[in-house]
């Protein structure tokens, strides 16, 4: 009876464990993980919900090509066009920019929305969805400090491509010291040190040089601190002055062009050989540089006159205030109008050979009280100087960058044998 029991007993053990091997090798199936998807933002959209097309406008493109190319029909093309004309003119858009266009995800694909980048942080969107409007953003702009240091062995590019710096950082130090110092007369041993801010998008792209935050320039052996400060907070404007609160800007600039070169000096007894070496008064500075130069206002003020005339090909003249007036001559191409308000450093055209003229340079003429006048020789009105109310303040805002500043030290220079 014991051995039957057993044996039951061994049976009901057997069968159980077949059965738990059985629910193990056949478990519950189990649901997949519900996975969604990442959803993509650029320019304020969904791009998850379109088909994005990223092109570059090519030489020939137009608006209107691009847009008929993808779906648009020109009677649309021409309304998008009339309606946003006063605040994107698509006549201008440039060869060399990217673009973007969303498109729908049907069977028409027709583009809904054209996104055209100014520049790597700018743009400008068309959106023709339902309505036609348009808006102007930019791009998150993440700005990283920065310091360098250097010596002037040879010039300032040699010296910068060794420390392997970007030259926009140079031509930013020029602004900076525009009216203190001659960057184009620079002398081996000369010496600086700079605090300035890089641009990232998306914490990773770079995108330019933001502003020269202090900096310290010895030239000639003569140290020069400059330090960026708000002096205007109604309209958030900046300026930059020395540990002394000098304001290192003048009225007026030393030149119209960065790093050129005086090709002809202001002169009433100037006698060309052309001419039988007759007196042709020169009553103009020449600074000679390459075609298409960026030309700058020295000073601001109201354009005049902006205009094509016989020797003075294309030209723009400033009137900067009762006494002072600015002409820019032989001009590739002119970047205002008359009328228009422009500040010290704009851009206002670009170096050309228009007119009279044997190589490319800008004339550059000075008027005091109506008469053209050598501008070297002026004793011209400096900048406002910092208010008192504000000085206070600025001492302690260049407190840490001066600390920074000093902290750099330059490496012993060698003996020139």
């Amino acid at each position: 009876m014991k051995n039957i029991c057993y044996i039951l007993l061994g049976a009901v053990v057997l069968i159980s464990c077949q059965k738990q091997k059985k629910e193990i090798t056949n478990p519950a199936p189990v649901a997949p993980p519900v996975v969604t998807p990442t959803i993509v933002q650029e320019f304020g959209y969904n791009l998850n919900e379109y088909t994005v097309v990223r092109d570059t406008v090519r030489p020939g493109d137009s608006f209107g090509a691009i847009l008929d190319n993808h779906g648009i029909a020109k009677a649309k093309v021409f309304e998008i066009s009339t309606k946003i004309k006063d605040s994107f003119n698509v006549a201008k858009i440039v060869a060399g920019k990217p673009y973007t266009l969303l498109k729908a995800k049907d069977t028409t694909e027709k583009a809904q929305v054209f996104v055209y980048q100014n520049n790597s942080i700018d743009y400008t969107v068309v959106d023709f969805r339902d309505s036609i409007t348009t808006r102007k953003s930019a791009k998150p702009v993440t700005l990283v400090e920065r310091v360098a240091h250097g010596t002037i062995e040879s010039n300032l590019s040699q010296t910068f491509d060794d420390l392997d710096l970007s030259f926009l950082v140079a031509y930013k130090m020029a602004d900076v010291y525009a009216w203190t110092i001659d960057f184009t007369r620079l002398q081996a041993g000369d010496q600086f040190k700079v605090i300035y801010t890089e641009k990232f998008i998306d914490d990773t792209i770079p995108a330019g040089i933001g502003a020269i935050k202090a900096s310290y320039f010895e030239h000639r052996g003569k140290p020069l601190y400059a330090f960026r400060f708000e002096d205007d907070t109604i309209h958030h404007t900046s300026d930059y002055f020395d540990d002394e609160a000098n304001n290192l800007r003048r009225a007026f600039l030393r030149a119209p062009v960065q790093f050129s070169r005086i090709s002809s000096r202001y002169n009433l007894k100037r006698r060309i050989k052309l001419y039988g070496n007759k007196i042709r008064p020169h009553r103009g500075t020449d600074f000679a540089a390459p075609i298409g130069t960026p030309i700058m206002t020295t000073a601001d003020g109201i354009v005049t006159k902006s205009e094509r005339k016989g020797g003075n090909g294309k030209y723009v003249k400033v009137r900067h205030n009762a006494t002072y007036s600015t002409q820019y001559l032989h001009m590739s191409k002119r970047a205002v109008k008359v009328g228009q308000y422009v500040k010290q450093g704009d851009v206002i055209g670009y170096i050309g050979m228009t007119g009279n003229t044997s190589g490319p340079h800008v004339c550059y003429r000075f008027w005091k009280n109506g008469k053209e006048v050598d501008p070297f020789r002026q004793d011209l009105p400096s900048s406002k100087p910092l208010e008192d109310s504000l000085r206070p303040a600025f001492y302690k805002h260049i407190e840490p960058l001066k600390k920074t500043l000093d902290s750099i030290k330059f490496k012993p220079q060698q003996k020139i044998l």
